[in-house]
């Protein structure tokens, strides 16, 4: 998944929205006070900025996927405790999307390490957007639920209709968006460099 896309909550009201954006800094900073850390050392072992930091704790810089998660796994905490999303004592995930660039990420996976899944939607517009490739480490699988998506890897550019999947590694340039304009729903899940997922073929099929 292209980790550079977005920066707000969704499907929430106005105001609670605003509110749960508000709390993300202070609760950022209040557990980096709690564990003993300064924002030098933080910053050398999430490869985030000071500036970045400092300006996340104090709410002038809006909360986002690719600042979150790099924060869950230093502090070993799930997303879920980052977001202030509420604990409810049993087995079913309460995700709070999350809107990057036009795109939606509900995330349904909760620990800080390893391998992240997330349903992903590009809504419809209009004028489908002009590709703009993005490389990060990691690698991604995608299953495509509905729409048909149009998947750039490199010098490729490819258009996946529901039902197909593509596995790819995000050191190359790659840009996810809809092929014709219309919505698109699709499963990712996103791991870090060298982890991959498999997909078992069935044997009786080419």
């Amino acid at each position: 998944m292209d980790c550079d896309r977005g920066g707000s909550l969704d499907g929430a009201p106005g105001g609670a929205l605003e509110g749960v954006l508000d709390a993300v800094g202070p609760r950022l900073r209040a557990l980096r006070r709690e564990r003993g850390i300064t924002l030098a050392r933080l910053a050398a072992t999430t490869g985030i900025s000071e500036s970045t930091l400092s300006r996340l704790e104090s709410g002038r810089r809006r909360a986002t996927l690719e600042l979150l998660l790099p924060l869950a796994r230093t502090y070993d905490v799930p997303l879920d405790d980052l977001v202030g999303a509420p604990r409810t004592g049993d087995p079913r995930i309460h995700p709070e999307p999350i809107r990057r660039f036009g795109m939606i990420f509900v995330p349904l996976s909760r620990r800080p390490g390893g391998i992240h899944a997330f349903k992903m939607i590009v809504p419809a517009r209009p004028q489908p957007l002009e590709p703009v490739p993005q490389t990060h480490e990691g690698h991604e699988w995608l299953y495509v639920l509905s729409g048909r998506l149009r998947l750039v890897l490199g010098e490729r550019d490819l258009t996946l209709p529901p039902g197909e999947a593509a596995e790819f590694d995000t050191s190359l340039p790659h840009w996810l968006g809809s092929a014709d304009g219309g919505a698109v729903e699709l499963l990712i899940l996103f791991g870090p460099h060298g982890a991959r997922a498999h997909v078992h073929a069935d044997p009786r099929r080419p």
